[in-house]
């Protein structure tokens, strides 16, 4: 028995991934603060995230939503945390959809599918391309996309 504990939370190896797998992370609830902060760092001042009333009386969603660019950064906190904790090396690029609104109060969670897994030319390294389906606490899709990422082999 060693005195050296083992990591908890460490990210999958890319060989420990399987075509077809699926998981499903913990959700995350969308608060005020995190559009209000979200909008402001990203500059995006648009009436539709910045003047309730408007909101109230003119827009085509009720509600406070958040902007799609936030609940895809959400999504991929929640989907890193859950699979690439120091084994995740890149994000290659993605596609994407959004399905539907996310407003203030809503519980996102995301569900990773395994599409592909291939080594990379290095030997060490694979490629992973993954869907990911955000959804809401009804269960309604609300944004589907596809990263490819850089993964760490399993030490040798």
């Amino acid at each position: 028995m060693s005195d050296t504990p083992v990591r908890l939370g460490r990210g999958f190896y890319w060989q420990d991934l399987t075509v077809g797998e699926k998981y499903l992370t913990y959700g995350r609830t969308i608060t005020p603060s995190d559009i209000n902060a979200f909008v402001g760092l990203a500059g995006m001042i648009e009436v539709l995230f910045t003047n309730a009333e408007y909101r109230r009386t003119e827009a085509a969603i009720k509600g406070n939503p958040a902007p799609g660019a936030l609940v895809f950064a959400i999504a991929e906190g929640l989907a890193l945390n859950a699979t690439a904790q120091e084994t995740g090396l890149a994000f290659l690029g993605t596609t994407m959809s959004i399905k539907g609104p996310v407003l203030e109060g809503d519980t996102v969670e995301v569900e990773i599918e395994i599409l592909e897994v291939r080594q990379e030319s290095k030997g060490d390294r694979g490629l992973v391309k993954t869907r990911n389906t955000v959804r809401n606490q009804r269960g309604e899709t609300v944004m589907i996309y596809e990263p490819l990422r850089l993964m760490m082999g399993r030490p040798a």
